[in-house]
């Protein structure tokens, strides 16, 4: 023995460099200026770091970045196995959703947008902006979408006169699909579409400022192929709708998509 008390012999741990750990977190930080640390913990497993929340979060207060506020924690669609909504969604393509999202122009045009969503799968299948909408856009609208991912069994939509036009609901019985109409007064019944409309005005039409409906559109695809490919969703276990590797991610060319 070389008479060293055992008490001075205390582990000493190595001091780990997180320069480049600072690096990602500040890129992801800047390149998805919306998300709070948590989900920029996701995007950084995404990219192969194996680092804990509590880590990114302490990281995240050293760099004074701004941290999320807190809000009441959301009610679930569902309770107790009993549906607020009348029909829950047990596969992709059994439920899809459709709403208009209204919006100005900076010359004060009005505008407006169609979303559509799986609501089994939480993809976006498609934000279409046009300065007027009818049935007949509506339609223009989701025939490429049932020729891209196929047809739904049901479309959930409330009562508007676009989604209660009979050429709409002609169309949608001649292809197969049963409509779904909310009851008046009740926008909790299409509560999926209702609340990617909420992230869809918080995060891009009260962050952005658009003087044409084409440079809305552009704007709004970028986005869409991030909340789809990239963005980690809550009720699929932090995971995005349709997963997309990072750093595997291919080169895509031509006009953005919104995937």
């Amino acid at each position: 023995m070389i008479g060293l008390a055992r008490s001075s012999l205390q582990y000493q741990p190595t001091q780990r460099d997180d320069d480049a750990l600072r690096l990602a977190l500040i890129r992801l930080a800047k390149q998805y200026g919306r998300y709070g640390y948590r989900k920029i913990t996701e995007l950084l497993h995404m990219e192969g770091w194996r680092v804990n929340h509590k880590k990114v979060e302490r990281l995240w207060r050293e760099e004074g970045l701004q941290l999320p506020q807190r809000h009441k924690k959301r009610k679930r669609l569902y309770h107790k196995g009993s549906s607020i909504i009348r029909l829950r969604p047990t596969h992709p393509n059994h439920v899809w959703a459709i709403d208009f999202v209204h919006d100005k122009l900076s010359n004060g045009r009005s505008y407006k947008m169609l979303t559509v969503l799986d609501e089994f799968t939480r993809q976006a299948l498609a934000v279409v902006v046009r300065t007027k909408m009818g049935a007949d856009e509506v339609l223009e609208a989701l025939y490429p979408l049932l020729l891209r991912h196929g047809s739904p069994e049901y479309i959930r939509s409330d009562n508007g006169p676009e989604f209660a036009a009979e050429a709409m609901q002609g169309w949608l019985r001649r292809v197969g699909i049963k409509p779904i109409r909310i009851y008046p007064g009740s926008p909790w019944e299409n509560g999926y579409n209702e609340r990617f409309n909420g992230t869809l005005r918080r995060e891009v039409l009260n962050a952005e400022w658009f003087t044409t409906t084409k440079q809305a559109q552009i704007v709004i695809n970028h986005w869409l192929r991030q909340y789809n490919h990239t963005c980690p969703h809550q009720a699929l276990n932090m995971r995005p709708p349709v997963p997309e590797t990072i750093l595997e991610k291919p080169l895509i060319s031509g006009p953005d998509t919104g995937g």
